[in-house]
């Protein structure tokens, strides 16, 4: 791609791009109500029109970039489409509505919120993912929660700050190990960096949830909601133990680092095998579930709503919006726009303070650029670690950065792959549950707080432990873009 690597873009022209994309996402949410698809299209169709008048007028390096894009976009795509078939796939087996039967009959209202991130949080450190956390467990508890009487953004909040603390802290996540292999740091290095703005944001938001929580009781549940809904479940859905195989079988091989792709086919098979022997499936009605997502109707509106979601067509949507996010993205990173943009940026890191606040902007401005959370990681470490390295901070302060905003804020990005992710999975807007996922915003604050005043930011001979990875080769620079490292999709 050598082409693509000549091309040139004045800071003028990269801005320009780069504003509108923000300013038209802002105005459509706001005012105009344009589709988000629609509005990235145009969007990369106006970066596009730059890029070929400023490439005197040559499209082959713009076909590379399109391309390029496609390659980030495929396994993203499938892993996307994998779990609308795991969310169908769980429910027409019984796997969701057992796990909403027991948690209407079990959790407190009043602590439900709390109980949500805790056990969202359990579980994604466990299996190393986000999404498939959020994608199985997280359905379940917005069931419970809506049987509850909890405001869904509440609950969607609770389940995306679980599942993005699980996910960062989890050693088998993929941004818990490209994040310390670009700044040249070690993994556990960098894990027990974490902790220092990690700790701090999850038990301020715990206690938020349980405050929260205080405003909902046993008295505020709409009991006869609650015995419709579990009526509804024992009247089609026969319950056993052997029904919690399919979320066993999820945790169980993330434990023993089976890649997530074919994780999430056992556990599909698994429940497929568990609908047809206690739910009475037959091979075609089960096979439409996993197309189209499954369909009851109860004669309970609520409880219907509830159930009537998940297949591979579901996410289709979010899918797409994926694919354009990503494709913006490599346009704007193969047309030497993003480098252009972020050759400024290094004018504000004469303090530690601003360097560390720089990274989290710069990453900020990526994610909301790329829709994507691998290349703010990858582009945004490789272009500050000179700077951390002038001023001697340990190479986990760079790595810890890079997850305190391209990993966490990424979700609260509504046209990002993370956010239109958990949006279609959950079921509630981003900008819904923005205001109610406290972890991710509380960490980046928490981060500028360390920088400014000191705390937690090691210098050389501060810490034992300096271990660090050597440093990547281009090459492998390159495949960490393209997807050859396995570390592009966030699951």
């Amino acid at each position: 791609m050598k082409e693509n690597e000549n091309m040139q873009m004045s800071f003028g022209w990269a801005l320009f791009c780069i504003l509108f994309l923000l300013v038209s996402m802002v105005c459509s949410v706001l005012w105009f109500d344009i589709p988000i698809h629609v509005n990235l299209l145009l969007s990369i169709a106006v970066t596009l029109g730059v890029a070929y008048l400023n490439n005197g007028h040559k499209w082959q390096p713009l076909a590379d970039a399109i391309d390029y894009g496609g390659k980030i976009c495929i396994q993203p795509t499938i892993i996307m489409m994998l779990i609308g078939a795991v969310i169908g796939s769980w429910i027409v087996c019984g796997t969701v509505p057992m796990i909403i039967y027991w948690g209407l009959k079990i959790i407190n209202p009043s602590v439900f919120l709390l109980t949500a991130c805790f056990i969202t949080a359990v579980v994604a450190i466990a299996i190393g993912s986000s999404w498939s956390a959020a994608g199985t467990v997280g359905v379940a508890l917005m069931g419970i929660g809506m049987g509850l009487g909890v405001n869904p953004g509440m609950t969607a909040g609770a389940i995306v700050s679980g599942a993005y603390l699980g996910d960062k802290m989890s050693p088998m996540s993929d941004t818990t190990n490209l994040a310390p292999a670009v700044a040249e740091a070690d993994l556990f290095d960098h894990i027990k960096s974490m902790m220092y703005t990690t700790g701090p944001a999850f038990l301020i938001a715990l206690v938020v949830y349980a405050l929260l929580g205080l405003n909902y009781s046993a008295d505020s549940v709409d009991s006869e909601m609650v015995t419709a809904t579990l009526t509804a479940i024992e009247s089609n859905f026969s319950m056993n133990l052997l029904l919690l195989l399919p979320a066993a079988a999820v945790i169980v091989m993330a434990v023993l680092k089976c890649p997530s792709i074919p994780t999430l086919l056992v556990s599909i098979g698994i429940a497929v095998v568990l609908a047809m022997v206690f739910q009475g499936g037959t091979i075609t009605s089960v096979s439409a579930v996993l197309q189209d997502g499954f369909s009851i109707d109860s004669g309970l509106p609520e409880f219907d709503r509830l159930m009537n979601r998940g297949g591979i067509q579901s996410m289709m949507w979010t899918a797409s919006l994926g694919i354009l996010g990503m494709l913006y993205g490599a346009i704007m990173e193969k047309t030497g726009l993003l480098p252009v943009l972020l050759e400024k940026m290094k004018a504000l890191v004469k303090s530690t303070g601003g360097l560390i606040t720089t990274v989290i902007v710069t990453c900020t401005l990526l994610l909301a650029a790329t829709a994507s959370q691998t290349l703010p990681i990858v582009v945004g470490g490789r272009m500050f670690i000179g700077e951390f390295k002038k001023k001697d901070l340990l190479p986990q302060v760079l790595s810890r950065t890079l997850e305190d905003s391209a990993t966490l804020i990424s979700p609260l990005i509504p046209w990002s792959l993370c956010g239109a992710y958990m949006a279609g999975t959950l079921g509630v807007s981003t900008l819904a549950y923005l205001p109610y996922a406290f972890f991710c915003w509380l960490c980046p604050i928490i981060a500028i707080i360390y920088g400014f005043t000191g705390k937690f930011v090691w210098k050389t001979g501060q810490k034992n432990s300096q271990k660090t990875y050597r440093p990547l080769s281009p090459e492998e620079l390159e495949a960490l873009g393209t997807g050859k490292s396995g570390k592009t999709a966030k699951v």
